[in-house]
């Protein structure tokens, strides 16, 4: 019986040790779940050459003001940074607008990224080395617009604002070349990579090219379009981050940085009439 009872004894001990072990181990990882972040560590910040990348060094200035420090890693391409992002190579990324990262998510279902918050309005006008500002897009003109999905819709729906072609849906944003419904003015559609668009402007009538890619080729969005997108766009753009990090303390200090008065200055007198304010001042 004395035998039996320290059989008892010793697996009960053995079950409570077990138990302490695993509610250690329990422990320790909802301590590394809540542990705050190392502010001495630069969060790293994707962006496109141009605008996005200027505008961001003003704001890691602001943000080191506040304690946050940034480092900022530029992409050429529209797909790469979100890539980066969900693989974390990047914290944050501030170069597309909601519907690109949305049509990216609907592509894309595992990267599990989401806005955070609207940065700047950079709108996409149509170009042209063949007509002035106020001229007339002559029937059958060869029309450049960006080959992917959001970017494409969005030239489309331009050049529907501005009566130019009709198409099913004027607000429907995954709008389509197989969507118009009339081209009274037999327009050639012809998609292209958006970067390339600017090194085309040879070869084509006029084209839609995006606010980033028109300042890099040395045009003037507030003076050289000749079909301009209005500041009531929906295309506002956005910082995106993972989904887990949205309650990071960081990404206040980021926002506070990035619609802080200083900036919005900053983007008005940098980019006077080419790049709009995405917040309420």
């Amino acid at each position: 019986m004395k035998q039996l009872k320290k059989v008892i004894l010793a697996g009960a001990l053995g079950v409570l040790a077990l138990a302490l072990a695993l509610a250690g181990c329990g422990g320790g990882e909802k301590k590394a779940d809540n542990a705050k972040p190392d502010m001495n560590k630069p969060v790293i910040v994707g962006v496109n050459p141009g605008p996005h990348a200027v505008i961001m060094e003003n704001v890691k200035k602001i943000a080191e003001k506040k304690g946050l420090k940034i480092e900022i890693k530029e992409f050429s391409d529209f797909v790469t940074p979100n890539a980066a992002l969900a693989a974390g190579e990047i914290w944050a990324n501030s170069y597309q607008h909601e519907p690109f990262l949305k049509a990216t998510m609907k592509k894309e279902p595992k990267f599990k990224l989401a806005k955070a918050f609207n940065t700047a309005l950079f709108p996409i006008n149509i170009y042209s080395k063949k007509l002035k500002p106020g001229d007339k897009i002559p029937d059958g003109a060869k029309i450049g617009i960006p080959n992917d999905p959001t970017n494409g819709g969005r030239s489309l729906l331009l050049l529907a604002a501005n009566n130019l072609i009709k198409v099913k849906d004027p607000k429907d944003i995954t709008t389509t070349v197989q969507d118009i419904t009339d081209n009274p003015h037999k327009f050639e559609i012809v998609e292209l990579e958006a970067a390339a668009i600017p090194r085309s402007l040879d070869d084509l009538t006029c084209a839609a090219i995006n606010t980033t890619y028109a300042l890099n080729a040395g045009l003037n969005p507030a003076k050289d379009p000749i079909v301009k997108e209005t500041a009531d766009s929906l295309y506002v753009n956005i910082v995106a981050v993972q989904e887990k990090d949205l309650n990071d303390p960081r990404l206040k200090l980021f926002r506070e940085a990035y619609q802080s008065k200083e900036n919005g200055d900053f983007i008005k007198t940098k980019f006077p009439g080419s790049v709009y304010l995405g917040w309420k001042e």
